[in-house]
């Protein structure tokens, strides 16, 4: 069972957070932030993982602290769900559009964080929501889940429709990551021997 139970309580966030990566895409959000919940529930739903998320934060403040928690709490669920990482893809790309926009998400589960992010998104906010967040969201997510993410922008115009196609593709780019090569299921994906 590749799954992981991540819970997080500080000053500005109380987080509970379930993930299943062999499931078929069932989610129960509630991230305390409408949009938010909109991209993890397209998030789950396309890479037919199953997510359970409950977040409590300082949204009075304003939604950095629960976007950017949350992002830190996903990429724990994922690493610690992954565990040694045997047997892996390893690898995923996703090239994807969303009406007007195109977008490339491409991820390595090298254990090594790094995030390569080169998608403008035009306006400030969509509805209430600081569009730089999403930024901070995959900062978060990258260095949590101690990944290589790559997202680039190939195309697109309205802001909503950047950001569904980036939650999107990274959905689908992990989905083909973190599934299990059949014919080399009981190896690490590493000349290195392990993934760190």
């Amino acid at each position: 069972m590749r799954t992981a139970e991540i819970t997080r309580n500080t000053t500005e966030t109380q987080i509970s957070l379930r993930l299943d990566l062999d499931g078929g895409g069932k989610y129960n959000i509630d991230s305390g932030i409408g949009f938010l919940n909109h991209m993890l529930e397209l998030f789950a739903r396309h890479g037919r993982f199953d997510l359970e998320l409950s977040c409590k934060g300082d949204t009075d403040v304003d939604f950095h602290h629960s976007v950017e928690d949350v992002g830190i709490c996903l990429g724990k669920a994922f690493a610690e769900a992954l565990g040694g990482m045997r047997g892996i893809t390893r690898y995923g790309s996703c090239i994807l559009p969303m009406d007007e926009a195109l977008m490339l998400a491409a991820v390595d589960l090298s254990g090594r964080a790094y995030l390569g992010f080169d998608a403008e998104i035009p306006a400030q906010k969509v509805g209430d929501f600081d569009t730089e967040l999403v930024k901070e969201f995959l900062l978060a997510f990258s260095g949590n889940i101690r990944a290589a993410v790559h997202i680039k922008k190939i195309a697109g115009e309205n802001s909503h429709h950047i950001i569904e196609a980036i939650f999107k593709a990274l959905a689908r780019a992990l989905a083909r990551a973190v599934s299990i090569d059949g014919k080399h299921a009981d190896e690490i994906p590493s000349t290195k021997g392990l993934l760190l």
